[in-house]
Formats: C-alpha cells, sequence, structure tokens
C-alpha cells in the first residue's frame, strides 16, 4: 500500500488535487508525492496550477510526441483570445530574450533554428570535449583531494558544465561565474509560486545576458573562431542566418539549458548512489555499467520535473477533453516512476536497462543537449568516485526550494 503522505489531498470522485509545491515535505521528496499520484490517479486537475497534468508514462511521452500539442500557442491564437492581459512591462526583457527559444517556438520557425544549432550537437562533435572534460574534472579534484572535504556543488559540479558549454559557444572563461548568476536569476522565472522579486532579477539577467551575448556576436563577426557561436553566425548550405533576436534566445537557452541541469543532476546523482550505499567498483566498471549508472540516476533523480504544451486544436486525450488554448502539465520526473513501465520504480537501481527515462523529453522539443549531458555525466562521476573512492556525506544534504527544478543547495562530502 502506497503511503499517501499529509500534504496530498485528492479527491478521486473529481479527480482533483490540491498540492503546494512549495511545501518543503513536497520538493525535498517530491518522489513519495509522485508514488502518491500512481497510486490514486495518474492524471488530475491540480487546483494550484489549474489546469490538468499528466504522469503515467504512456500518456506523457504520447503528449511530448502528438503535433496536437505544442511549447507555443500564440502563433494559432492571440492574447485576447487566450483571455491574458498585456505583457508586463517589468518582463520585457525576459520575454524578449524568450520570444524565439527553442524551448518555446513551434515549426518551421523551430525547425530552421534546430536545424542551424544542431551543426554543433553531432555526435561526433560532442565527443571531442572528452579529453577537456576528463583534464577539468582531474583538475577540479586536485584542487580539494588534500582537504579531506568539500562542498561538490560550488567545487565541481558547477564548474564543469558551465566551462565546457562556455568553451563551444565560445564565450570567455572569465565569464563563467557571471554566466552562472545570470543563469541562476534567469531560471527563477520558471519557479512555482515566484515572486516579484523573483521576476525582476530574472528580467534584469536577460537584459545584461543578451547585451553580453550581442557585444560577443560584434566580435566574432570581426574574428572568427572555431566555436558554437561563429558557427550560429554563419549560414547553411541553403543560406539561412539567425536574426539578432534568434542568436540572442538561441544562445541564452543553450547556455542556460546546457549547465543548470547537469549541474544538478551531478549534485543528485552523487547523494543518490552514496545515499544507497552503492560500490561505485560496480557501477562504474566498465563503459556499459557506468552508462547505466547514468541513466538510472537521470531516471530517479531528474533534474527538470515538469513541461507544458498547450492544446493546438479542439482534441479528446486520455480519456478527456481539451480545448484550443488549454493547458496541459507534464510531469515527466513522475513518468520515470511509473510502476507501469519501471518494476520497484522507487528503488535505485544501477543494473536496471527497462528502457530510457523521460528526462530529456521526447519528440520535436528533444532535449539538443542530451548528449552533452550524458557525456559530462560518464566522465566526471567515475573519475570523482575513482579518486575519492572513501568519499560519503559529511551532512545532510540541503535541497533548492526551486520546484519545478530539483537540485541540491549544498551537497558537503568527507573522505
Amino acid at each position: 500500500m502506497t503511503d499517501i503522505p499529509s500534504y496530498f489531498k485528492f479527491d478521486p470522485a473529481t479527480r482533483r488535487l490540491s498540492l503546494d509545491g512549495k511545501n518543503p515535505d513536497f520538493y525535498r521528496d517530491p518522489n513519495r508525492g509522485y508514488a502518491a499520484m500512481h497510486a490514486t490517479s495518474p492524471t488530475f486537475f491540480w487546483e494550484e496550477e489549474k489546469h490538468w497534468y499528466f504522469t503515467g508514462y504512456e500518456h506523457v511521452n504520447a503528449v511530448l510526441r502528438d503535433r496536437r500539442f505544442g511549447r507555443q500557442i500564440t502563433h494559432v491564437m492571440s492574447r485576447e483570445e487566450l483571455g491574458w492581459p498585456e505583457p508586463s512591462p517589468h518582463l520585457v526583457d525576459f520575454d524578449r530574450s524568450e520570444s524565439k527559444s527553442l524551448l518555446s517556438i513551434e515549426p518551421p520557425e523551430h525547425t530552421r533554428l534546430r536545424t542551424l544549432v544542431n551543426r554543433a550537437f553531432v555526435s561526433r562533435n560532442i565527443e571531442r570535449l572528452r579529453p577537456e572534460i576528463v583534464a577539468l574534472s582531474h583538475k577540479l579534484i586536485d584542487g580539494f583531494e588534500q582537504d579531506g572535504n568539500t562542498e561538490l556543488l560550488a567545487s565541481f559540479a558547477e564548474i564543469i558544465p558551465v566551462t565546457v558549454i562556455a568553451s563551444m559557444i565560445g564565450v570567455p572563461n572569465e565569464m563563467c561565474r557571471q554566466l552562472l548568476d545570470w543563469s541562476h536569476d534567469y531560471v527563477r522565472m520558471y519557479m512555482f509560486g515566484r515572486a516579484a522579486e523573483d521576476e525582476a532579477r530574472a528580467n534584469t539577467a536577460a537584459k545584461e545576458f543578451a547585451d553580453y551575448v550581442i557585444r560577443l556576436a560584434a566580435e566574432r563577426r570581426k574574428d572568427p573562431r572555431d566555436d558554437l557561436l561563429t558557427l550560429m553566425l554563419s549560414p547553411t548550405r541553403d543560406g539561412q542566418y539567425l536574426t539578432e533576436e534568434e542568436l540572442v534566445s538561441t544562445t541564452i537557452v543553450l547556455l542556460n539549458a546546457g549547465h543548470e541541469a547537469t549541474v544538478h543532476q551531478i549534485g543528485n546523482a552523487v547523494n543518490v548512489i552514496l545515499k544507497n550505499g552503492s560500490d561505485p567498483k560496480a557501477l562504474f566498471a566498465d563503459a556499459k555499467a557506468t552508462e547505466l549508472t547514468v541513466e538510472e540516476s537521470f531516471r530517479i533523480s531528474a533534474p527538470v520535473h515538469i513541461f507544458k504544451r498547450w492544446a493546438l486544436e479542439d482534441l479528446e486525450f486520455g480519456g478527456l477533453s481539451f480545448r484550443k488554448g488549454d493547458e496541459v502539465g507534464l510531469i515527466l520526473a513522475a513518468a520515470n516512476l511509473d510502476p507501469k513501465k519501471f518494476s520497484d520504480p522507487l528503488a535505485f537501481r544501477p543494473t536496471r536497462d527497462e528502457g530510457l527515462s523521460l528526462s530529456f523529453g521526447a519528440g520535436i522539443h528533444f532535449c539538443i543537449g542530451a548528449p552533452l549531458a550524458r557525456l559530462e555525466m560518464n566522465i566526471a562521476l567515475p573519475i570523482l568516485f575513482e579518486r575519492l573512492p572513501h568519499m560519503r556525506l559529511a551532512a545532510d544534504p540541503v535541497v533548492k526550494d526551486v520546484y519545478h527544478f530539483h537540485g541540491l543547495e549544498r551537497l558537503d562530502l568527507c573522505w
């Protein structure tokens, strides 16, 4: 019998769920809440969010691939038709930076932009980064190995992804700290229950971020280099270019998505492995074992939990009727715990080989940076546990209050 948390208020007659995403009992251990969703109703109307949510693997996977649902709605309906107010003046810079985001647009714009950017993310280009990631991992560990302790997020997990994606794009290494600060402020817009201060900081970050990208692009036009920014400034074979607005949105989303989730995931994976008392030698015995361990860490402790879609037409799905313009929520992290897909889903089983999780999404919006994130995890984790075989938790990890992201504020380790 599944344990139903006290914060979980569900009415089976209407399938309506009342759950505060800011409740520490929920965001600190969301998997317990997700298990309750599967036990009561994998499809439900979330009262606080005011729309239907799907958590079943089959349904979430299907919606992600169903072209009747989209990440964008304003290309087929006006704000007036949607009943939306005019855009908020205090978010003008954030809205501008999001206007051409790969995460938020639909074909044909999405197809064109993704094709332009995809040139840099093909497997052979990503694999070229292996020596850099190996060297950086060892260099960082060299810096704290003799201390006998470290706070892993600041000393290791934050540095690897931002350094690698910045290098790929062509951002100088000395800007990495600033990129982290901008990114942390920017993603405040995605938090449940964000406050006015969060919105103000996100808008300021968006403006400063955009201004920097424009300045850097101007430099690359004068001095082209072997980096992603230069590539994005170059035409494709059919003469297609990115506009300045597209360049800004794309660069920001790549810098954010290229490190924010992976920072969380390195911390989440190390935490899960240590808490489960798993044997690192077995987890990382060879390439296949490492790959399965990494995929299982993504499944049971995904860094991004929710993506939403809009109904682009009147439709029927999952026994429900949706009108054009209705919003639908997909809890990817809950789909990863669907007992119909994964046996004993709340258990960390590094040898599990039951198919891929939905942590990177699916369909046309499948995470473009998935190969890079997987490469970083498959390199950094084995090196960390090989170099520090006696590593253990020095304190209970502190979970960030940033639902629907899931990551740690601190991960204090000792050895």
